[in-house]
């Protein structure tokens, strides 16, 4: 997730001037440093914001496969505690027995907390389906296609807030590439082509050329974003479904399986294990 590239834009042009027969202006490399610096960044925000994604769609896939085994192997060590307890009459070992069992329960109090039942949308939809008596549907498995990603790129380096140069602009662009990253999380290539086709009927607005003093408050500004983008990126690699996802990065089903296999392993063995206790 590195865009050296970027950061080694030429400089090729920068000694001669437009017309060919003069010195540059001093402040022509600096800003030829800048835009190099604001691709780059723009690359590194769209690998970021791209394996975020990736990264919310395997957990849910993760919960949906491997949440039903987790929860089963989490009640067999409460039942085994319990038979344990049952068994010894050791104070100690009901107090382990009694810590495996409340973590089980449901925290009193978090319906009222969330509200439980909708939010600025309506309904949520776990609500809809138990006031209709109908099942309750697993999230939606989402993984956007290559196409998505490629409509998705094009318009993250299109439309960019970091390529603003007015306050306005900023704004109107930071509004648009939110729209941008939701239909994206989404995988909708459908709604990303009406969002390419709305901005390229947009409004074009000009660059302004800067002075040297905000140029160089303009690199650091990105250097210091690329900093906290490098942070957020570390984050998501290091974290418990990241660190999954890399260690199969093109087969991520295949992973799932073989950890679901290894836990409904484990699965069978801890309910052995029961079933001698309560003998």
């Amino acid at each position: 997730m590195t865009t050296s590239e970027g950061e080694q834009g030429g400089g090729a042009g920068a000694e001669n001037a437009p017309g060919g027969g003069g010195a540059a202006r001093p402040e022509e490399r600096l800003e030829q440093a800048v835009r190099a610096a604001e691709q780059a960044l723009i690359e590194f925000e769209i690998a970021v914001e791209t394996f975020r994604v990736e990264v919310e769609n395997f957990s849910r896939l993760h919960e949906q496969k491997l949440g039903p085994v987790y929860a089963r192997l989490e009640e067999l060590e409460a039942q085994i505690l319990e038979a344990k307890a049952a068994r010894s009459d050791d104070p100690e070992d009901r107090r382990r027995a009694d810590e495996a069992r409340s973590r089980l329960l449901p925290i009193p109090g978090v319906e009222e907390l969330l509200n439980g039942w909708m939010d600025d949308g309506g309904l949520f939809p776990e609500a809809t389906a138990m006031l209709t008596d109908q099942p309750v549907r697993p999230p939606q498995r989402v993984r956007p296609s290559e196409e998505a990603r490629k409509l998705y790129r094009d318009l993250a380096r299109k439309a960019h807030p970091d390529l603003a140069q007015e306050e306005a602009e900023r704004a109107r662009r930071e509004e648009f590439i939110t729209r941008v990253n939701a239909a994206y999380a989404r995988g909708n290539e459908d709604e990303l082509r009406e969002l390419a086709a709305e901005w390229a009927a947009g409004p074009e607005l000009k660059r302004v050329p800067s002075a040297s003093e905000e140029l160089y408050v303009r690199l650091e500004w990105l250097a210091q974003r690329k900093e906290l983008l490098t942070l957020v990126a570390r984050e998501l690699e290091d974290g418990a479904i990241g660190s999954m996802l890399r260690l199969a990065p093109h087969d991520p089903d295949r992973l799932l399986e073989e950890i679901a296999g290894q836990l409904r392993a484990e699965v069978v063995e801890r309910e052995a294990e029961l079933a001698a206790l309560l003998v």
